[in-house]
């Protein structure tokens, strides 16, 4: 037997925000309120392919570059267009000592958490 990641928690000043921001990027959905706290993931619901992710108020100040960060794929377009749509969704280019030459871009979300955008194109799921 193994195990699954079926949760991400992401800590944040704003839950309603960052829901917004990351049902918009990977197509999630609002599955869950409780005290605060608002579970997002696919729309079959939690236990699926892919991890839900858990956004737990926290009023403490984010210190310094996340241990853990999320990389994300393109599904339906190219690279440089989905650039363009995480831009348009709040994303914002981060330069952490890049070349230039990577064939990712780091971005972060509202609350400055950082994430990737990998070249590769993925099959939607």
């Amino acid at each position: 037997m193994a195990c699954r990641i079926s949760e991400l928690v992401l800590d944040c000043h704003d839950p309603e925000v960052l829901a917004r921001f990351w049902c918009e990027v990977l197509d999630f959905m609002v599955l869950d309120r409780d005290e605060g706290d608002i579970e997002i993931g696919p729309r079959e619901g939690f236990g699926g392919p892919q991890p839900t992710i858990i956004l737990s108020r926290d009023d403490e100040p984010k210190n310094g570059k996340l241990r853990l960060h999320i990389d994300v794929n393109a599904t339906d377009r190219d690279q440089d267009a989905e650039l363009e749509r995480l831009l348009a969704a709040g994303a914002e280019l981060v330069d952490i000592g890049q070349t230039g030459e990577e064939p990712w871009h780091v971005l972060a979300d509202p609350e400055g958490n950082e994430f990737c955008l990998l070249k590769a194109r993925l099959d939607p799921l």
